[in-house]
């Protein structure tokens, strides 16, 4: 299979298109460092775009009607959007699919203590890091605090150029050499990735004030007027700044993320460098996708989802029954509901599990298989099977399936490469594409090349970007 460089297939007014998605993008992924705010920032785009909640049209008792669009959100974190097709829901629904969970470090329930005049946070990474790539970074610190009368306060601290930042600290390499003797993923304990955030000791009226001070806000019921001056000096900010106390940390959750904006990348300006772009890059073209898309005979859905990263569990990941019992609520609007029409309708969907793939990297060209390997700038991938080692724990599309969308992506002139990820028996990965096969349909990977994938800074080329929203938005028209 000959591949394209995208680039070279650009006329003046498509390379515009492409900036412009760009920028788009970008400001999408600053606004989506969570999957609440991703979610957040997908509903704002789709009302914009006329979609309506689907329990106010519930509560309304509205039908629904060829044409009309809906989202469904499940707990701030996963979306559901839909544009009703002239179809019937029973033959099935064209879907995109992508993940909005990034990995990231995680602030622990009881976190906040002081040692040795330093005040940090106690922490838990998320998803599949490599740790030692956290250590010396300026950090923001994104989420929710919910205290115990229910009431919200979000957080977002470390972006504004005049936010603080935070970090996790690293052993200067004079000291190191013990440590650069081990292996990578023993490099630094977890248990030490705690996040530093104070070293100002409290006034000394302020500690007058508080000492042996029962209360919640402080630790063990009391401040040591010895070891918890900077933690005072924290929990005093906390109160006036966001009228939160310690034990509000219990009903919190709270992410350490990269501190800092997507920005252009390389000298030509032709990459992305940005946080989170595994699997907010898909996640973004294929909303763009659903919002761009006229009337289509099947219904058409756009499905961002949370807990990929750490096996798409709990209530907001693909495993829970959220899509099914959303499916089923629109059927009931579109008064042709029954048990059966619902597994029909998941059985005759086709699906595209819109998911990054590996990108070709010449620094380590051992870990890949040249041949089928993805590149930047040569377009959307389609991953035909996921998986490690023997093909184990992943999704194996259908060649019928595979020779239908090239088809299709020839007649709407997307540029496309397939791919694997990475060489047989040098790892390999899983997407949510097997769950949704699960129902019987149609499902294969295809995404976004991406390089340095789960690190804080990820790499994905602009024309890719243009290619995938060309190719989604092909899919949702003729599957």
């Amino acid at each position: 299979m000959k591949r394209k460089n995208a680039w070279n297939y650009y006329s003046p007014e498509e390379r515009k298109r492409v900036e412009d998605i760009s920028r788009a993008y970008c400001h999408f992924l600053d606004c989506s460092k969570t999957e609440r705010e991703c979610a957040a920032a997908a509903i704002k785009l789709a009302r914009s775009r006329g979609y309506r909640n689907l329990e106010t049209i519930k509560e309304a008792k509205e039908p629904l009607r060829p044409g009309d669009k809906v989202y469904a959100c499940q707990m701030d974190k996963t979306v559901a959007l839909f544009q009703i097709g002239t179809e019937p829901f029973e033959k099935g629904i064209n879907i995109l699919g992508a993940h909005i969970d990034s990995p990231r470090i995680d602030i622990k329930q009881i976190p906040l203590y002081e040692e040795q005049g330093h005040a940090y946070l106690d922490t838990h990474y998320y998803g599949g890091v490599k740790k030692y790539q956290w250590l010396a970074l300026p950090l923001a610190i994104h989420g929710v605090v919910v205290r115990k009368d229910g009431t919200k306060v979000e957080i977002k601290l470390g972006e504004k150029e005049k936010d603080p930042v935070f970090v996790i600290t690293d052993l200067l390499p004079h000291l190191g050499r013990e440590l650069g003797e081990k292996k990578v993923k023993d490099f630094i304990n977890a248990e030490k990735m705690d996040l530093l955030i104070g070293n100002l000791p409290a006034e000394p009226e302020e500690v007058k004030k508080n000492l042996g001070k029962k209360d919640s806000e402080f630790a063990n019921g009391e401040v040591s007027e010895e070891t918890e001056k900077v933690k005072m000096t924290i929990l005093k900010l906390l109160r006036e700044q966001y009228q939160i106390k310690e034990e509000d940390f219990i009903s919190a959750e709270l992410e350490v993320v990269p501190a800092g904006k997507a920005r252009d990348c390389g000298l030509d300006r032709s990459m992305i460098l940005g946080y989170g772009q595994d699997d907010r890059s898909c996640a973004f073209t294929s909303l763009l996708a659903l919002l761009e898309l006229k009337m289509a005979k099947r219904t058409s859905c756009c499905l961002l989802v949370d807990k990929e990263e750490v096996g798409s569990t709990g209530a907001t990941g693909m495993r829970s029954k959220f899509f099914e019992n959303t499916v089923a609520e629109l059927m009931e609007l579109c008064q042709d509901y029954s048990e059966l029409k619902v597994r029909r309708a998941l059985s005759n969907s086709k699906m595209l599990s819109s998911d990054v793939s590996a990108a070709y990297d010449p620094m380590f060209d051992e870990y890949y298989e040249r041949k089928n390997s993805a590149y930047l700038a040569n377009g959307l991938v389609f991953n035909k099977y996921s998986g490690s080692g023997g093909k184990s724990g992943g999704n194996d599309a259908n060649a019928e399936y595979m020779a239908e969308l090239r088809q299709m992506m020839e007649k709407h002139k997307v540029i496309i490469q397939t791919a694997e990820l990475g060489a047989v028996d040098k790892g390999g990965g899983g997407t949510i594409a097997y769950l949704m096969a699960d129902y019987g349909m149609d499902v294969i990977d295809c995404g976004i090349p991406v390089l340095s994938m789960h690190a804080p800074w990820e790499v994905s080329s602009k024309a890719d970007i243009y290619e995938a929203l060309k190719g989604y938005l092909a899919f949702l028209k003729e599957a």
